[in-house]
């Protein structure tokens, strides 16, 4: 038998029983779409994730109070020694140290113009806007004061700035942050959102004036930028014996981008892995589908297995019939299922352009691999019963 008289049998036989062949494919292709929509989706969360977590560059160490090891929540809770605008003067002056960023962020209700409203109110220093890579739409952003005695200056973020001045300027004019007037300097061009926090709803403040606003007496972060060329644990080498000498023992946490990197990402790779795992469930299921409709068509077509015996096939021709109707229609409903998640990603990529959708044609010739690969292993049982039907008894059963 040549492998067109192959294929045209196989055809012949799917088109004779086009409900019942439908419905498999039907069964197979939602199983396969759920398998490559689940991984898609995983490989897309990943992606959207690193992609915020490096949007503020990559040459970054953070700097919390506590030992996590130690305490378990850095920060929260009480240590012998916080960080403060000193440290982060002491680190600031370290070889291979670009610049420090101290952080103080909390909540407050921001007054101007008769309009008011809470919102979130970051301290930091004029480097931030190099480090977190914001763009200046009007004015300038905090100027190079000294860190201990700043200027009450401020700069809005996009949004903040249109809710208290709508289309009028900005600059130039005053702002009450909780019990503290601030003078604008500065707006903001949008920025979008980080991890779910608005940073065009915000208003940068002087970390020392932050510390007072929100009656602290220590920083909650300090964001190390190191010179490119080099790496984090060269820069945490040179600057954690410093620290510990500095504060009598090491009651502070060091997180480098590279460690905080690879733990999301093994993070989202299992969370991608077991999506993947659930939809290889519908795939099993649609996998035993295709089993018992080849058995029942084992079962039904008797007759036509012992004509074939009788016209002189052998068992080995007849088991590579049946095997390639059952891989048939695994690959028709690996390419059907694949089409369906190909038209909700493109969707998907039109609704949200920002969030990364991988749609490769790696995926596409994989799962059509899996399909033949899982038709090949549901059509095995079947096709063996057919292939040792002898000619006699077929048409006896018959």
């Amino acid at each position: 038998m040549s492998f067109n008289d192959l294929i045209f049998w196989v055809k012949k036989s799917l088109l004779s029983q086009k409900l019942r062949a439908g419905l498999t494919i039907a069964g197979f292709a939602t199983g396969m779409a759920a398998v490559v929509l689940m991984t898609t989706i995983g490989e897309s969360l990943r992606m959207f994730v690193l992609q915020e977590f490096t949007q503020f560059g990559s040459n970054i160490i953070a700097i919390t109070p506590g030992k996590t090891e130690t305490f378990g929540m850095g920060g929260l809770l009480k240590t012998i020694r916080p960080l403060t605008l000193d440290d982060g003067i002491y680190i600031n002056k370290q070889k291979r140290v670009e610049f420090v960023v101290p952080v103080v962020a909390g909540t407050a209700k921001v007054k101007a113009q008769h309009r008011s409203r809470y919102t979130d109110i970051i301290g930091v220093n004029n480097h931030a806007i190099t480090a977190w890579k914001l763009t200046i739409a009007q004015g300038k952003f905090l100027p190079d004061d000294d860190l201990k005695t700043p200027r009450s200056f401020a700069v809005l973020g996009a949004i903040l700035k249109q809710e208290l001045f709508a289309n009028s300027s900005a600059i130039g004019k005053f702002i009450h942050v909780g019990s503290q007037r601030f003078k604008v300097v500065g707006v903001l061009a949008e920025k979008g959102q980080f991890m779910g926090q608005d940073l065009d709803d915000m208003v940068y403040i002087p970390t020392a004036k932050a510390m007072q606003l929100f009656n602290r007496n220590s920083v909650m972060e300090l964001d190390i930028f190191y010179q490119p060329g080099i790496t984090a644990s060269e820069v945490v080498a040179q600057i954690k014996p410093k620290l510990i000498n500095r504060h009598g023992l090491e009651d502070f946490t060091i997180i480098t981008q590279d460690d905080m990197l690879a733990s999301l990402d093994k993070i989202l790779l299992i969370i991608k892995m077991a999506g993947a795992a659930l939809g290889m469930i519908s795939l099993v299921v649609g996998s035993v589908g295709i089993a018992t409709i080849m058995t029942i068509t084992v079962t039904e077509r008797t007759s036509e297995i012992g004509l074939l015996r009788a016209l002189g096939f052998s068992e080995t021709q007849v088991k590579r019939l049946f095997l390639a109707e059952a891989i048939l229609l695994a690959v028709v409903s690996g390419l059907i299922g694949y089409t369906i998640v190909f038209v909700l990603l493109v969707i998907a990529k039109l609704a949200l352009p920002n969030v990364p959708v991988d749609i490769n044609l790696t995926v596409l010739v994989g799962s059509l691999l899996v399909s033949a690969v899982i038709g090949l292993i549901a059509g095995i049982y079947p096709a063996q019963n057919a292939s040792r039907l002898t000619p006699i008894d077929a048409l006896r059963e018959e």
